[in-house]
C-alpha cells in the first residue's frame, strides 16, 4: 500500500471520527463552558461579598474537559472501531486517524486555554482577582510552556482512555478490572516503599521544583509507551 492510500485512508478516518462532533467537539466545549460560568459565579459571590479579600483566587475547575478526555478516548475507539473493520480500514491507519483525531481536539482545547490564560492575565482576573484558566506554576514559563503541558495532559488522559478500551476489546471485562487492580497495587506498594524509606520530604522537594516543561516530558513518555500498548493491543482486539 503506498504512502498515498494510507493517507487518504488516515484522513477517512479523522473525518470518520469527527462525524461525531459532540464526542470531540461539543461535549469538550460544554463541560468547559459550564465549568468556567459556575467558577466565574462562585469567585463572584466570594469578591463580593468578602471587602478585605487580597488574595487572589484560583480554581481547578478548568480540570474538568481534561477528564472528560479519558471518556473520549474510550468512546473513539468503541464508537468507531467495529465501523472502521466493516470499511476495510487497517488497525495501524484506524491508529493512526484516531490519535491524529485526539490531537486536532487537544490543540484546540489548549488554544482556549491559552487565550483565556491570556485575557486573564491582561485584565488582572476579568477586574476581580480571579483565575479559571491562569495558573501561575503554568505560566510562569511563558504561553508556549503551558501550551506544551495543557496539551500534553490532554493526549494522556486520552490515551488512558483509548488504551483501556483496547483492553477491553481484546480480553474482556475481567482482564481490564485485573489491570487496573495492578496498577493501583504498583501505587500502593510505591506508596510503601516510599514511606518505609522516610522519601516523601524528597518527593515533595522534587515535585515542588518541577518545571512546567520537565513535567510535559514526563507525560509524553508516559503517553508514548501507553500509546504503543494500544497499538500492540488493537492489532488484536476484536470489533
Amino acid at each position: 500500500m503506498t504512502t498515498a492510500t494510507t493517507t487518504l485512508r488516515t484522513g477517512k478516518v479523522i473525518r470518520m471520527q469527527l462525524i461525531n462532533k459532540q464526542t470531540f467537539v461539543w461535549m469538550p466545549l460544554l463541560i468547559l463552558s459550564a465549568s468556567f460560568a459556575i467558577t466565574m459565579a462562585i469567585h463572584g459571590i466570594v469578591a463580593f461579598s468578602v471587602s478585605d479579600r487580597t488574595d487572589p483566587m484560583y480554581s481547578g475547575g478548568s480540570q474538568a474537559p481534561l477528564w472528560y478526555f479519558l471518556v473520549i478516548g474510550v468512546q473513539a475507539l468503541s464508537f468507531t472501531f467495529p465501523f472502521s473493520q466493516a470499511l476495510s480500514i487497517s488497525r495501524r491507519e484506524f491508529f493512526i486517524g484516531t490519535f491524529a483525531t485526539a490531537c486536532i481536539t487537544s490543540l484546540t482545547l489548549t488554544a482556549a486555554f491559552i487565550v483565556g490564560g491570556g485575557i486573564e492575565r491582561a485584565t488582572d482576573g476579568w477586574g476581580f482577582d480571579a483565575y479559571f484558566f491562569y495558573l501561575p506554576w503554568i505560566w510562569d514559563s511563558g504561553p508556549i510552556a503551558a501550551m506544551i503541558l495543557y496539551f500534553t495532559i490532554a493526549m494522556l488522559a486520552f490515551t488512558i482512555g483509548f488504551w483501556a478500551s483496547t483492553l477491553y476489546k481484546r480480553f474482556g471485562l475481567v482482564w481490564l478490572i485485573a489491570t487496573g487492580i495492578g496498577i493501583a497495587l504498583a501505587i500502593l506498594v510505591a506508596a510503601f516503599t516510599i514511606s518505609f524509606a522516610d522519601q516523601w520530604p524528597a518527593v515533595g522537594r522534587w515535585l515542588a521544583d518541577l518545571r512546567p516543561l520537565e513535567a510535559a516530558g514526563l507525560i509524553v513518555a508516559v503517553d508514548a509507551v501507553l500509546a504503543g500498548l494500544s497499538y500492540v493491543t488493537i492489532r488484536r482486539a476484536i470489533p
